[in-house]
């Protein structure tokens, strides 16, 4: 059964209906391909990403809470942090409470003048006064008084703010059940500038499909695909943190804001070490068999009474590690979990922290930034406490310089120098991979400028284990196809953990089975490539220009595991993949981007 209504919320006159968009539902499956389309329609040209006009799109895929894996939510925005495209995902249960809850998508309009939070349930939407929850800073609190106010335990999903989206940080993000979250490109300020607090939503509906026997036997396929796969394994039993040392290794974790490749004592900081010493728990999302969500078990002692403890869960993952770890130079996992906690409990992006963190470091460092800048905070590397400190002030910006900070490094460089060691790519902060080429390729073309776009990090990590380099022809057409594939992966809307899992083969079974039943692989690739496109038409029109993309010069100094890195031939990369772009073949003629 496809679903393909569509929740229209307005904050600012507190109203709500529903239409019926079967025709985009259709065409472009849901998730990112509705999403997009959505955005086209709905945010107005140039418009403030922190006004009331950018719209916030929730949209979910067919293939949620049918089939394993499939667990994911999109949301798309405009994004505060680069002024252009902003793209999420999200686990936890969004997906299958939005589908129990009868919805395609869910558009949320204007904005409120006083702190709200939506309770949808069923059919009703509810506008509830949050100025009680309003100005609690910890994102954790706000979740445990959500969950004594409203219904719905065990089918309901609850997304919420902290401190650093009612402050408007341009990397705010939006937490979901505690340990997923909308992380990049700032969700959690366009939810602060819209005085929303926190969405919760449940229902339950059924969802059915029109041969049961077929479905089971499609489900029982990829259940088993996915338990018996040794990558999968890898996920649930350390996580993608097992990344540390194999990167430290290949001298391709980025460290001290790169200006190492490799950090001494990385080990203690790896996921094995993390596994032994600190694992409390492996948490799914919900249709999910492989539980990758990593808890630590962090017990610290209370000030006043050394002999009680007090036992924090928290959640980590590579990336974290990475920007908050080696890039800072943290090693000691006690100092990095209290760190984690803290951008946890205020609601932050965990990447764009880092490396914020890590930019001012260096500033400081070269006397760039002084201490009537920092207010004191000596920013040394390792120094977690002053870090800790550091995330506090930028939450609550009480001068100039963590009000540049909070608007990410692109900005705070741009404002106080330092651009040469800024590692952003298209204003949002660098992922953790200086493998090679390719992996800057991605951030620089892919449509988030994440590595979650065409993974070309991967390619790169081929390359250096079999010594065989791809051309640079080649090494762009891989990333066009693979990004291309992965707007189908995120339109129906699986997690990328799974996308050895998902062929196009096994994605056409499992459509077959949900309710589209013409559907070929090379409808998919084309539907893959139209998306792509769409998103990049929204990019343009609000000013994106590939020409006009910066190459931090630190990455051209520190060579990868492929060699040294040439300005020229990274532009020459962009220039190829964007030529694939605007090659309209097999597209409608009245489809024009970069004219």
């Amino acid at each position: 059964m496809i679903i393909d209504k569509v929740l229209y919320i307005d904050l600012s006159r507190k109203s709500f209906h529903v239409e019926s968009r079967s025709e985009l539902f259709e065409k472009y499956l849901g998730g990112t391909g509705v999403a997009i389309k959505l955005l086209l329609e709905e945010c107005p040209v140039k418009a403030d990403p922190l006004g009331p006009e950018n719209p916030i799109i929730f949209a979910v895929g067919p293939l949620n809470g049918l089939f394993p894996m499939a667990s994911k939510t999109v949301v798309m925005f405009k994004s505060p942090l680069t002024g252009n495209l902003g793209e999420s995902h999200a686990g936890g249960r969004t997906a299958s409470a939005i589908r129990l809850v009868g919805y395609g998508a869910i558009i949320i309009r204007g904005s409120s003048e006083t702190p709200v939070y939506l309770a949808i349930h069923g059919e009703k939407v509810y506008f509830r006064d949050a100025s009680g929850l309003w100005g609690v800073e910890n994102s954790y609190t706000v979740g445990r008084v959500l969950r004594e106010l409203e219904k719905g335990a065990g089918f309901r999903t609850i997304m919420r703010i902290g401190s650093a989206g009612e402050k408007m940080v341009y990397y705010a993000n939006v937490v979901v059940e505690t340990y997923r979250h909308f992380g990049r490109l700032g969700l959690g300020a366009v939810f602060g500038s819209k005085k929303l607090k926190a969405i919760v939503i449940s229902g339950k509906n059924s969802i059915r499909v029109k041969d049961a026997n077929h479905y089971r036997q499609v489900y029982d396929e990829i259940f088993h695909l996915a338990i018996k796969s040794s990558l999968m394994k890898k996920y649930h039993d350390i996580g993608t943190s097992s990344n540390i040392l194999p990167l430290n290794e290949l001298r391709a974790l980025p460290s001290l804001n790169l200006r190492e490749t490799s950090l001494k004592d990385a080990e203690n900081i790896s996921g094995e070490n993390l596994a032994e010493k600190y694992l409390g728990r492996r948490v799914a999302c919900s249709h999910c068999p492989v539980a990758c969500i990593h808890l630590a078990t962090l017990r610290e002692p209370y000030e006043d009474e050394p002999y009680f403890y007090k036992t924090t869960m928290i959640p980590y993952d590579y990336e974290p590690l990475y920007a908050l770890g080696s890039m800072l130079g943290i090693t000691d996992p006690n100092g990095f979990l209290r760190l984690m906690d803290e951008v946890e409990a205020q609601g932050l992006d965990a990447i764009s922290t880092g490396v914020t963190l890590a930019w001012a470091t260096e500033a400081y460092e070269n006397g760039i930034i002084k201490d009537s800048d920092t207010l004191g905070i000596k920013l040394r590397w390792g120094d977690y406490n002053s870090y800790r400190e550091a995330v506090r002030k930028i939450v609550y910006q009480p001068n100039e310089f963590y009000a540049a900070l909070a608007k990410g490094v692109e900005y705070a460089a741009s404002k106080y120098g330092g651009l040469d060691f800024a590692l952003s790519f298209g204003g949002n902060e660098m992922p953790g991979y200086h493998t090679g080429i390719a992996a800057y390729l991605t951030f620089l073309t892919g449509s988030r400028h994440s590595h979650l776009d065409s993974a070309g990090y991967i390619i790169d990590e081929k390359s250096a284990a079999t010594g065989k380099k791809e051309t640079l022809q080649e090494i762009v057409e891989n990333l066009f196809k693979e990004e291309s594939w992965r707007q189908v992966l995120s339109s129906l809307v699986l997690c990328f953990f799974a996308r050895g899992i998902y062929t196009p083969k096994i994605v056409v079974k499992s459509l077959n089975a949900a309710g589209f039943e013409h559907v070929t692989e090379e409808d998919l690739r084309k539907i893959g490539v139209e998306i792509l496109r769409n998103k990049y038409l929204f990019k343009t029109r609000e000013g994106f220009d590939p020409n006009g993309l910066r190459i931090p010069r630190r990455i051209l100094e520190k060579e990868t595991p492929l060699g040294v890195l040439s300005e020229d031939l990274i532009r020459r990369g962009v220039e190829e993949f964007f030529n694939l772009i605007k090659d309209n073949k097999g597209l409608k003629d009245d489809f024009r981007i970069f004219s």
